[in-house]
């Protein structure tokens, strides 16, 4: 009777070690992998040619505005766009360039990325930078939407400013006012250095 409830403890202690480990592993690892996902490859481009539902481009260059007054262009070596989607542009080194009210300029690329025609919005994946000349930010994805004040930055966030750095999950940042908001996705300690 005692070895049944050995076993029986046992199994149970081990289900436990299995529970906290998909609970403080597994859980956390899955939703970062859902924030990485490739967002800018379509569905099925395999077996498709130009003909079917897609359209290709190389030295691509869109210009426009945003808050009626500030200019803004968007480059890409190469780009596609599917015919069911004809306002998103799916870009390989894309690069944004601002210019901002007070005389400073901002430089964003990527290795990859989309542009909707229509609202403005910029989507950078992979190995991003950005610039205004003073601040520098490096990640993996950044989200630069015509509706928002700020751009969102996420998944290994490094920003060095003048007078010191910082590392975070996700970083809402307004170039205008140079102003951020930092967070972490899973309640972890931000590092931050401040020089002065």
């Amino acid at each position: 009777m005692k070895k049944k409830r050995q076993k029986v403890q046992i199994i149970l202690v081990l289900i436990g070690f299995f529970l906290i480990a998909i609970t403080y592993f597994y859980y956390p690892y899955i939703k970062k992998t859902e924030l990485v996902k490739d967002q800018s490859e379509p569905k099925d481009l395999k077996g498709k040619t130009d003909d079917d539902k897609i359209t290709f481009f190389e030295n691509v260059e869109y210009k426009g505005s945003y808050d009626f007054n500030k200019p803004f262009t968007v480059e890409s070596e190469k780009a596609y766009i599917l015919n069911e989607e004809p306002n998103i542009v799916y870009m390989t080194n894309m690069h944004v360039i601002m210019y901002l009210s007070d005389g400073r300029i901002v430089n964003i690329v990527s290795n990859k990325g989309r542009y909707d025609k229509e609202s403005y919005d910029c989507f950078f994946e992979d190995k991003v930078k950005a610039t205004d000349g003073e601040t520098n930010i490096f990640a993996e994805n950044l989200d630069l939407l015509a509706t928002e004040n700020f751009a969102k930055i996420y998944n290994d966030v490094n920003l060095n400013y003048p007078t010191g750095s910082l590392q975070a999950d996700k970083i809402d940042y307004n170039f205008e006012k140079k102003y951020f908001k930092v967070s972490m996705f899973d309640d972890k300690l931000i590092k931050m250095k401040i020089i002065q």
